[in-house]
């Protein structure tokens, strides 16, 4: 039935959307009639920024080549009527874009109104529908820029709201539920997909395919979903050394770029990459972190001439890349695009490079 739904309602003009990378008003979309408010269930509002969970294909076999962002928050919503019986939901358009094209002008502009509905006496928890390319970096951004004990979830699908079997419709009433939930209280940011309920801090997306793709692997989940109610593992607990950034007046972010490790790589794409604006490279290197010798000198230069901030990651899924104290600054865990992040949060603080250390091995302990 809620195939049907969405194939019914893909037929609407006015619920289809732009795929175009643009930053829509973060005002309200979804207006319900006041007698169906429900007084004794919580509120939770949904900040929609397209991505596969809104996406719509020519035919219901089609699981790749389809227009993600395709359909509208209300659309989503109304495809899974059930959320009508765990929360009163309210629906937010931020975007409507495959999370590729997610800028940090849509994030600022996210965490911005997160951090506002939050603080509202009315609100329980958000819940954010993302594409999976990038929802581990949106969602290690919220977890870092947000402050409160209410719930954030993040979430997503694996195939188009057109597909059979889609996974969208579950993944998202699962999210509003553990929104909902009082024992999601004092989580951080949570990623739901495939009745698993994970961490933002430490999750990756793992398989560019498979439905079950989100995990940590050394880190492990925070629950599951039995009949869509969250169970979890272990009460509430905090990463050790996670920071937060207040960006409440940021409008802009520095450039941070990552940089690919290899064998004979071409040191001067580093160089190209500071002179093109970087304030600050992330070193997705060999092993622990290793980068070749020429491609060091490079960097050594980079960073005494032109104080470029640098962090040595790794391009393998896992591990930990030890403090460097000749030159830049070790990622800890975080994979190079987490330590992307975690960098230019920290060069919009203005830190200066004693901070910046201490916030990497912070994260790293």
């Amino acid at each position: 039935m809620v195939a049907l739904n969405i194939l019914t309602l893909l037929a609407l003009p006015a619920t289809l959307a732009s795929a175009s990378p643009v930053i829509r008003p973060a005002t309200s979309l979804l207006v319900r009639d006041p007698t169906s408010y429900n007084a004794s269930l919580p509120n939770v509002t949904i900040f929609a920024t397209g991505g596969t969970i809104a996406g719509s294909a020519s035919s219901k076999d089609q699981t790749t080549g389809y227009q993600a962002g395709a359909l509208g928050v209300q659309v989503l919503i109304d495809a899974v009527p059930e959320i009508l019986n765990v929360s009163n939901v309210k629906g937010v358009q931020i975007a409507n874009v495959d999370s590729g094209n997610i800028t940090p002008a849509i994030l600022l502009n996210l965490t911005h109104q997160i951090q506002e509905e939050l603080a509202s006496p009315y609100c329980q928890g958000v819940v954010v529908t993302h594409g999976t390319d990038t929802l581990e970096e949106s969602a290690f951004f919220l977890d870092l820029t947000t402050r409160s004990e209410k719930p954030v979830v993040v979430v997503g699908a694996m195939r188009p709201a057109t597909a059979i079997s889609a996974d969208g419709p579950i993944n998202l009433l699962e999210a509003v539920t553990l929104a909902a939930s009082p024992g999601a209280r004092g989580r951080g940011t949570m990623v739901v997909l495939n009745d698993r309920i994970a961490s933002a801090y430490f999750t990756t997306k793992t398989n560019a395919n498979s439905l079950d793709t989100f995990k940590a692997y050394e880190q492990g989940f925070l629950g599951f979903f039995i009949n869509i109610e969250p169970i979890f593992y272990s009460t509430p607990s905090t990463p050790l050394g996670k920071p937060y950034f207040d960006v409440a007046n940021t409008t802009v972010l520095p450039q941070v770029d990552v940089l690919y490790g290899y064998q004979g790589l071409n040191p001067a794409l580093a160089t190209a990459a500071v002179a093109s604006g970087a304030k600050g490279l992330v070193l997705a290197g060999m092993g622990a972190g290793g980068w070749t010798d020429p491609g060091r000198d490079v960097i050594q230069q980079l960073v005494e001439q032109n104080e470029t901030a640098v962090v040595f990651s790794r391009r393998t899924m896992d591990g930990y890349v030890e403090p460097n104290d000749s030159v830049g600054y070790g990622g800890g865990f975080l994979s190079p695009q987490k330590a992307r992040i975690t960098l230019q949060l920290s060069l919009n603080a203005g830190y200066g490079p004693a901070q910046i250390k201490t916030v990497f091995e912070s994260s790293s302990k």
